[in-house]
């Protein structure tokens, strides 16, 4: 028998892609499914970024780009940060990715090896504590609560910190309870890094303009006090609906003083995955630099349908469910139901056909509590809502 490294028994998975291969499978033998535990937008690309990959195809950008991205894409992620944060970032600073995971995987394999000490949201997006693993390093979750609104402890993540701690994971809008962490509260946690001086910061900021009622995203960037520490992930999956595209970028500290981890990402990319390739980049520019429309009609779509998830959640019985202030996502508390998450997750799916995520897949402080994402149609939604009040009308107080 073929032996592999201790590491890779150690890799977890993002199990919203097994709920959906499931969910494939019963669909496929005629099951009619309604997908609410897959994050993705369900509109369609908008047409112009479309057209501009045709384009770039058309045009000849059949080759390898820079293992950076190609000047002209880190000049617009630049332009648009700037928009959004009012900072102004060196496009030397920035780096494109095959998509948001590669930032995670770089950040952490970057700081964490054993011994170290990685701090990472609970409940959050699986794959950080699945790649703390990996590296062999100690996972330390930040609890994230409902009675905060789901948005971090500033106190809280502080005092987890110890000498051992060489990277702090945040999130916000946060995946998967739809928290905004407001801007006092990321004030005071910067505040009190200044007593931390070599803990490095990964500022999860993927659903940045996916924010309701008035929250308005802070950026991590907005502090200059720990630009020379600070890793930034964002990119076009959420935004513009390109989930399957694999395009994002991140920016890093390009300084001695940061410890030059811009030019560590990018030997990583030549050694990993090489470059991203370049109609997706040309795409990524022209959604950046092309019209907005398109996304502000899906955000208006996100809002009614929160709304309407927020209303149904809270009609029934045993389920709580507080108003999610960012991303697309629902949280509900379902402990009052008398079932574990994942089993009414499962039980949903296989006997009802809607699909849902358990929140222990998001941590260990996901108990009590399952993932509803509000990226389908009204329609579907309210269809999801009747299904489930009668699922649990009919299976009241299981074990």
């Amino acid at each position: 028998m073929l032996q592999t490294i201790a590491a890779f028994d150690r890799i977890g998975e993002e199990n919203a892609f097994a709920v959906l291969a499931r969910a494939t499978a019963l669909a496929a033998e005629g099951k009619d499914i309604i997908n609410l535990g897959i994050g993705q937008p369900d509109f369609r690309t908008p047409d112009h970024i479309v057209e501009a990959a045709i384009k770039a195809l058309r045009d000849g950008h059949h080759g390898y780009t820079p293992a950076t991205g190609l000047l002209a894409t880190r000049e617009a992620v630049a332009r648009r940060t700037l928009t959004t944060t009012g900072v102004e970032v060196s496009p030397d600073t920035i780096m494109i990715l095959p998509g948001g995971k590669p930032t995670m995987y770089a950040a952490i394999v970057m700081f964490g090896e054993p011994g170290a000490e990685i701090l990472y949201p609970d409940p959050g997006f699986p794959i950080y504590r699945s790649m703390i693993e990996f590296t062999g390093a100690t996972p330390v979750p930040v609890p994230i609560r409902e009675e905060n609104g789901f948005a971090f402890s500033a106190e809280e993540t502080l005092a987890l910190i110890t000498p051992r701690t060489r990277l702090l994971i945040l999130n916000s809008p946060a995946n998967p309870t739809g928290g905004v962490t407001p801007r006092a509260e990321i004030e005071k946690l910067v505040k009190g890094l200044e007593k931390h001086p070599d803990v490095a910061i990964l500022s999860d900021e993927i659903y940045d303009v996916m924010t309701y009622d008035g929250e308005s995203h802070c950026s991590l960037l907005e502090f200059p006090e720990i630009r020379e520490r600070l890793i930034v992930l964002n990119g076009w999956s959420k935004t513009w609906a390109m989930t399957g595209w694999r395009l994002g970028w991140s920016i890093w500290p390009n300084s001695e003083q940061g410890g030059r981890l811009y030019d560590k990402v990018r030997k990583l990319a030549v050694n990993c995955w090489s470059c991203v390739n370049a109609p997706a980049q040309h795409a990524g520019i022209a959604a950046i630099d092309g019209p907005q429309d398109a996304v502000d009609a899906m955000m208006k779509a996100f809002d009614r349908r929160r709304k309407l998830v927020v209303e149904g959640l809270n009609k029934l019985p045993g389920v709580s469910c507080i108003t999610p202030k960012g991303a697309f996502y629902a949280f509900p508390n379902i402990s009052e139901t008398g079932w574990k998450a994942k089993k009414l997750a499962s039980a949903l799916l296989e006997e009802t056909g809607v699909a849902l995520i358990g929140g222990p897949d998001f941590g260990i402080l996901g108990e009590g509590y399952i993932r509803l994402s509000y990226a389908n149609s009204e329609e579907n939604i309210l269809r999801a809502l009747e299904r489930v009040e009668k699922f649990l009308g009919q299976n009241p107080r299981a074990s």
